[in-house]
């Protein structure tokens, strides 16, 4: 083995080390930030652009002692960059944006799945699975669930189609399925999984993308159905419209949820995630809206003015940058395009910067883009 894959070895069994390590409470900052330092040594070393990039910053591993000053690559880099540590042909996976922009999909590339994988089982099973009703101080392992997304083998180039399932394999029961496929939603197979659910009084869980969520729900509408869900069910949306189905606003949409399904909006979960990240926010619920976000001990988020590069102060409007450890292949420091509230170290989600903030962040890519080019 090149000393190269040796360090990326030692690199992978450390953040799988440090995943499996407690949850944010008992994480300081000094222990993420030295494995932040040492992500970006590795992304400095063997990513070539990201690598031009920081030294136009001044940022090198010499000259950074803190995650916060790892300087942040612009989400819509991905689209025009290949930003990977390893050769893309020697990646196990590579996951694609969906492309709404511009038509041009970012990649994210993944030598292998397992830090990912963890990420993912970790931290979904301690912000999504219930409690167990015979143990309270322990999550269930198993809940009956039903997709409402295409399966992985359909889209093997979708991060979600991926995370839902792992879902599925690890948290599902055995009788658990997908409920799209080749020939779109299938309204009378979830209909009867519905029902099957009420008559068991078992709890059920039902995910998938939002815009699943609304056809669905506009499908039961046109039946003059609803269902009530044993105590103990829930509900996780994620990825929002895409242009996919209608818009709904948050409490629009999440008390549609409620009345169609039953389910209480506190067990309407909305997961936040993107391509470009190897790591998933949740909320507590949303009987509030818009919710406050949090992640676990391996990512950290900022809210900063992008015209300037300084965070914003809690309670002000500031667009979004993830430091995430897990997407350690490609650059662990993201600024998204998305516009939030800081709060408290977690952070309300707005949806999509607009006015001067949009501005800054297009001049960030602009910015990368040439420094990053040869």
């Amino acid at each position: 083995m090149s000393d190269a894959r040796t360090s990326e070895a030692r690199l992978i069994d450390e953040l799988l080390a440090f995943i499996a390590s407690g949850d944010i409470e008992g994480i300081g900052d000094d222990a993420f930030n030295r494995l932040a330092l040492r992500v970006f040594a590795h992304q400095f070393d063997h990513n070539a652009p990201y690598r031009r990039f920081a030294v136009q910053r001044g940022r090198t591993p010499r000259t950074v002692r803190s995650w916060r000053e790892v300087p942040a690559v612009p989400i819509s880099a991905f689209k025009d960059l290949t930003l990977s540590c390893r050769p893309p042909e020697e990646c196990e996976r590579v996951f694609m944006t969906s492309g709404t922009t511009r038509g041009v999909r970012g990649k994210s590339h993944h030598p292998t799945l397992a830090v990912y994988d963890r990420s993912m089982t970790a931290n979904f099973a301690r912000r999504f699975m219930p409690a167990d009703p015979g143990r309270p101080d322990q999550r269930q392992a198993r809940l009956r669930m039903g997709i409402l997304f295409p399966t992985e083998e359909a889209m093997p180039n979708s991060s979600l189609a991926h995370y839902l399932a792992l879902a599925l394999r690890e948290f599902g029961t055995s009788d658990s399925r997908h409920f799209i496929g080749d020939g779109g939603l299938d309204v009378a197979a979830v209909t009867a999984e519905l029902e099957r659910a009420e008559r068991d009084g078992e709890p059920y869980a039902l995910l998938g993308a939002s815009y699943g969520f609304v056809h669905l729900m506009d499908a039961l509408r046109a039946l003059g159905r609803r269902f009530s869900l044993p105590a103990g069910s829930r509900i996780l949306d994620t990825g929002g419209f895409k242009g996919q189905s209608r818009e709904l606003e948050p409490d629009e949409f999440y008390e549609c949820l409620s009345a169609f399904f039953g389910v209480p909006r506190s067990a309407c979960i909305n997961m936040y995630g993107m391509t470009e990240l190897s790591t998933q926010f949740y909320d507590d619920g949303n009987a509030v809206c818009p919710s406050v976000k949090s992640g676990p001990h391996w990512i950290r988020s900022r809210l900063i003015n992008p015209l300037t590069g300084e965070e914003v102060p809690d309670g002000a409007v500031g667009v979004l940058v993830h430091h995430d450890l897990a997407h350690f292949n490609c650059a662990s420091a993201i600024l998204t395009e998305d516009a939030g509230i800081a709060a408290g170290g977690r952070f309300r989600l707005l949806g999509r910067a607009d006015g001067a903030d949009a501005k800054g962040c297009s001049m960030a890519v602009e910015e990368f883009l040439k420094a990053a080019r040869p």
